[in-house]
């Protein structure tokens, strides 16, 4: 189907349902000689694999990943990789009660009304359980990135509903399930997704991932930006409302004097900008933020019609997280990390041997950025 297949170069195609039986991806243009194997991938999906605390599904999904193809002898082919996760834990009789009606909020009336048909069980293709795939693919991106340019990604949850997470300390993120970066806060933001799991609603997150030792030059003007390539993946991230960019939506009430960032000899003096300018990466950080909304997969009944337009309420069974931005983290990450993969093989492609007839300075001036630290 149109719209499961992501990059230029580097392309990514994704396929499966929730309750099929399996899911997974096809690589192509990954380069050759790349030293890859089921250890580079797994910790990136063990990251965001369910049933991982309370706090979320509790669909016990090992996603423990197959590469079927593209890899001799521990290393790439330059031919297509497949990856293979297979589905163990579905419980498609969940979903019995809503097979001639739509949720609220879900994809389920949309689908219907686009094929005419649609896989009710778990959301179908629509599921985020098709986020997996996405990391494997990621994972692979990660690698070849750190070992030729250097880069390196990390991410955090900066907001759980109306509770703002004050960034304090990069090393807290892996150690607790809402990938926080303040132990100080995991117990309320414990309290508040015990509370709202035992009201049967849910909630929204605010996620934040940044992406270290960028290389300058990457994007294109006009219609293939980096940034507005950013976006575009983010946007394909189930339940992904607001994307911003560096300031993002803060810029309106700067003033141009704050906003544009100065360069000194030593480098840039600030990153307002999010490490893009005109669309092309300038060597710093680049910075993102998500706007996650709440589940639509709730217990409280909503009203809603049946496939013959008659009014009806729908009441969700089966397990869901209350906050799907709990495990976002990852994904966004892994997304931040396919943009760049693409963009770095357009840009070797085209621009590979262009020479500067001056040295570039630094990209920042060296400050205390959050999540400076990652992989």
């Amino acid at each position: 189907m149109p719209g499961s297949t992501f990059g230029t170069l580097f392309r990514v195609t994704n396929f499966g349902e929730s309750h099929g039986p399996a899911i997974g991806c096809v690589i192509d243009g990954c380069p050759p000689g790349l030293a890859l194997g089921v250890e580079d991938i797994q910790p990136e999906l063990d990251r965001r694999r369910p049933g991982t605390s309370r706090h979320v599904t509790q669909r016990n999904e090992a996603d423990q990943v197959e590469i079927l193809s593209g890899v001799y002898e521990g290393l790439t082919t330059g031919t297509p990789i497949c990856l293979l996760i297979r589905n163990t834990d579905q419980r498609s009789k969940d979903y019995g009660n809503i097979l001639d009606t739509f949720r609220p909020g879900h994809a389920d009336y949309t689908y219907w009304r686009k094929y005419g048909v649609r896989d009710p069980r778990g959301g179908g293709r629509s599921s985020a359980r098709l986020t997996a795939p996405t990391v494997a693919a990621g994972a692979v991106a990660r690698k070849w990135l750190r070992q030729q340019h250097g880069t390196t990604f990390s991410g955090w949850m900066s907001q759980l509903g109306e509770i703002a997470i004050p960034f304090e300390d990069a090393a807290q993120i892996p150690l607790n399930p809402f990938y926080a970066p303040n132990a100080g806060i995991v117990p309320q933001l414990e309290a508040y997704m015990d509370t709202l799991r035992k009201a049967g609603d849910s909630c929204g997150a605010r996620i934040e991932v940044r992406a270290h030792g960028v290389p300058p030059g990457l994007g294109e003007p006009l219609y293939d930006r980096l940034d507005a390539d950013i976006a575009f993946a983010m946007m394909g991230l189930n339940a992904v409302k607001g994307v911003e960019i560096g300031d993002g939506f803060g810029v309106v009430a700067q003033r141009g004097s704050h906003h544009g960032d100065e360069i000194t000899p030593a480098g840039f003096a600030s990153n307002h900008g999010g490490g893009v300018l005109g669309g092309i990466s300038t060597g710093q950080d680049l910075v993102v933020r998500i706007a996650i909304k709440p589940t639509s997969s709730i217990r409280t009944p909503k009203a809603s019609i049946d496939r013959a337009g008659a009014p009806t309420q729908v009441e969700t069974f089966g397990r869901h997280d209350p906050c799907v931005g709990i495990r976002a983290t990852p994904i966004a990450e892994s997304l931040l990390a396919l943009v760049l993969m693409d963009h770095a093989l357009l840009h070797r492609a085209q621009c590979g041997d262009v020479q500067l007839a001056t040295p570039a300075v630094p990209a920042q001036v060296p400050t205390q950025t959050p999540g400076a630290a990652g992989g």
